[in-house]
C-alpha cells in the first residue's frame, strides 16, 4: 500500500508536519518495502487553494492513505472525492515512526473530514513571513510561520479578526507541544543509548 505522510523535510527521518495543504513535503511510502519518495509541496506558498492542490498531487501519485495532523475543509473534501482515507492527529514523530505505527495497526484510517477551519495554517499575507529561523518552528527555517523569528508575529496585520488570531495561536501552541514531545523523547532515547554503550 502507498501512504503519504506530510513532512517538514525530505526523507523517512523527517518530522511529520501537522499541516496538510501547506506541509513542506509529502513523503510517499510503500508500506511493504518501506521505500520512500519525497516530493516538495509546490502549494506551500500558495495564496489560496493549497489544500485542494495538495490533495490533487497526493491523488495523482496514487496514495491510498494520508497521515497528517490537521485537514482544512477543502482538502478534506478533495481527498474524500479521490477516495483517499486519512489518519489525523499525528505529530511529534518521524515519517518512519508514523508509517510503522500505521502498519502495526496503531492508526486507523477513516474517510477524510476537516479538523480545522478553512485556511488553517495560512500565515499573514499568504504565510510567507520574513523569518529565517533555525528550523524548529512551523517555518522550518524558511520564514513561513508566525512566531519566534519564523515569520510575522501574530499581532501583525493579516488576521481578519481576534478569532482567527486565536485559532492561529492555538495551532502554533499544538505544534510547539508536538515538537517538545519529540525532542524530549529523542533526548531520552539518546541518553539511554549513551548509558548502554
Amino acid at each position: 500500500m502507498k501512504v503519504c505522510v506530510t513532512a517538514m523535510s525530505a526523507g523517512l527521518n523527517a518530522q511529520v508536519d501537522p499541516r496538510f495543504g501547506r506541509a513542506a513535503y509529502f513523503v510517499f511510502v510503500d508500506t511493504d518495502s518501506m521505500d520512500g519518495e519525497s516530493v516538495a509541496n509546490p502549494s506551500v506558498g500558495a495564496v489560496g487553494g493549497a489544500g485542494i492542490q495538495s490533495a490533487q498531487l497526493v491523488a495523482e501519485r496514487g496514495a491510498q492513505v494520508v497521515i497528517t495532523g490537521h485537514l482544512g475543509p477543502n482538502a478534506a473534501s478533495a481527498l474524500a472525492a479521490a477516495g483517499i482515507r486519512v489518519v489525523m492527529g499525528v505529530q511529534g514523530m518521524t515519517v518512519r515512526e508514523a508509517v510503522e505505527a500505521f502498519k502495526a495497526g496503531k492508526f486507523q484510517p477513516s474517510p477524510a473530514q476537516a479538523t480545522g477551519p478553512a485556511h488553517m495554517g495560512v500565515g499573514p499575507g499568504g504565510g510567507m513571513g520574513p523569518g529565517g529561523g533555525a528550523g524548529m518552528g512551523r517555518g522550518m527555517g524558511r520564514g513561513m510561520g508566525r512566531m519566534g523569528g519564523f515569520g510575522a508575529m501574530p499581532s501583525s496585520p493579516g488576521f481578519s479578526d481576534k478569532e482567527e488570531e486565536m485559532i492561529a495561536l492555538r495551532e502554533e501552541m499544538e505544534f510547539i507541544k508536538g515538537r517538545l514531545e519529540y525532542i524530549t523523547r529523542r533526548l531520552q532515547e539518546l541518553e539511554k543509548e549513551e548509558k548502554g554503550s
